[in-house]
C-alpha cells in the first residue's frame, strides 16, 4: 500500500550558493555547490519519505547520468519507483539554481527537451492512493484526479503558477495550496481570507496560500480562518521551501491533524530545510522536527552528513549503485 503517489518530470539541480548574483564579465568565488534532484512534487514526495510516508512517483526520465541520480535518490529514500520509466534516446532535464545569500533569492536557469511527461496511466496503481500530488491540471494530471478521487483518494496541488486549468478543476481538488504569485493573481484586490473562502465555495476543503517569509495563511473545512507566521531561522537557500511545505502538509493531513497544524507543520519542516543548499539536502526527519517544534533547536548532525552526500551526488550515485566505469 502506498499512501502518497505524485506525478512530475523529475530533473537534476546543479545547484551554486554565492555571496552575491555576478555582474556580466566577472570571476567570483563559489561559497558552496550540490547536486541534487528537482521538481515539485518529487521533492515533496521526498520529503514524505523522510518522515516516514509510503511514497510512489509516476514519471519519465531519461537514460543518463543525471537520471541514474535522479532514480538513486527517490530508491535511497525508499521511494516507488516501479512507475519511473527510463526513456531511451532522452536525457534528464537540467536546471542550474544560482542562489544568494545577500538577498536570500535565487535564479533559476532550465534546459527543456528532455525526457517527457508521462501520458499514459497505471489506473490499478494510482487507486491505493490516499493522496494524489500534482503541480498541474490539465492532460494526464486530469485524468489521475479523477482516477484517485472516483477510488475514494483525495488530490492536493501545488499551484505556484496560475494556470486558468487549475481554477476550471476545483471541484476536483481536496487540498489547494497556492504561492503568493498566485494569490497576486486571483486576488483581485480581496484580503487573503475573502480568496480562500470563495475559491473553497468551488470545491477544495483547505485552502492554504504561502508567502515565504511571510508564513502562510488558510482555510480548513472547520471554516476557520487561520494565519501561520514563518519560524525566525538562518537562511542559506529557499530553493524547494514550498515544495517541502507541501510535502509536509501531506503528512500532517496522514496524521489526521486539521489544516492549521499541519501548516505549522509545514512551515517547520520548510524552516529547518532552508538552512541548507538545495530543496533536499536540509529536509529532516520527523524526530528533528518535533525537537525543532519544541526547542527552537535544529539538530544538524543528520543534515550536515546528507549536505556532504549531494555535494558529491554523482559520484556518490556510481559508486552506490555499481556504475563506477560508466
Amino acid at each position: 500500500m502506498i499512501d502518497v503517489i505524485g506525478i512530475d518530470a523529475p530533473c537534476l539541480d546543479f545547484l551554486v550558493n554565492l555571496e552575491r548574483l555576478p555582474a556580466s564579465n566577472c570571476s567570483m568565488r563559489v561559497l558552496e555547490a550540490s547536486w541534487q534532484g528537482g521538481g515539485k512534487v518529487a521533492t515533496a514526495l521526498i520529503a514524505l519519505a523522510r518522515l516516514g510516508v509510503s511514497c510512489g512517483i509516476v514519471a519519465n526520465a531519461g537514460n543518463d547520468l543525471y537520471g541514474d541520480v535522479v532514480e538513486w535518490d527517490f530508491r535511497r529514500h525508499n521511494v516507488d519507483v516501479s512507475r519511473l520509466t527510463r526513456v531511451a534516446g532522452r536525457h534528464t532535464s537540467l536546471s542550474l539554481v544560482l542562489s544568494e545569500r545577500e538577498t536570500k533569492g535565487r535564479n533559476i536557469l532550465w534546459r527543456g527537451g528532455g525526457a517527457p511527461l508521462v501520458t499514459e496511466l497505471d489506473a490499478e496503481y494510482l487507486q491505493q492512493a490516499k493522496y494524489l500530488h500534482v503541480a498541474g491540471a490539465r492532460g494526464v494530471f486530469a485524468q489521475a484526479m479523477d482516477i484517485v478521487r472516483k477510488a475514494g483518494g483525495k488530490v492536493v496541488i501545488d499551484a505556484d503558477q496560475y494556470d486558468e486549468a487549475i481554477m476550471e478543476r476545483l471541484a476536483t481538488i481536496d487540498v489547494f495550496i497556492a504561492s503568493e504569485f498566485f494569490f497576486d493573481k486571483v486576488s483581485e484586490g480581496k484580503d487573503v481570507e475573502a480568496c480562500c473562502r470563495e475559491i473553497q465555495k468551488k470545491g477544495p476543503g483547505i485552502v492554504v496560500f504561502t508567502f515565504g517569509e511571510r508564513g502562510c495563511a488558510g482555510l480548513g473545512p472547520d471554516g476557520i480562518f487561520f494565519a501561520e507566521p514563518a519560524f525566525d531561522v538562518p537562511v542559506v537557500d529557499t530553493t524547494g521551501a514550498g515544495d517541502v511545505f507541501h510535502g509536509a502538509f501531506i503528512h500532517g493531513l496522514l496524521q489526521g491533524w486539521n489544516a492549521r497544524e499541519c501548516a505549522r507543520w509545514g512551515n517547520a519542516v520548510a524552516s529547518i530545510k532552508v538552512g541548507r543548499l538545495g530543496g533536499r539536502a536540509g529536509i529532516p526527519d520527523a524526530k528533528t522536527a518535533r525537537a525543532f517544534l519544541r526547542t527552537g533547536a535544529i539538530d544538524c548532525a543528520a543534515l550536515d552528513e546528507r549536505a556532504k552526500w549531494y555535494a558529491n551526488a554523482l559520484e556518490n550515485t556510481l559508486r552506490e549503485t555499481g556504475k563506477v566505469d560508466r
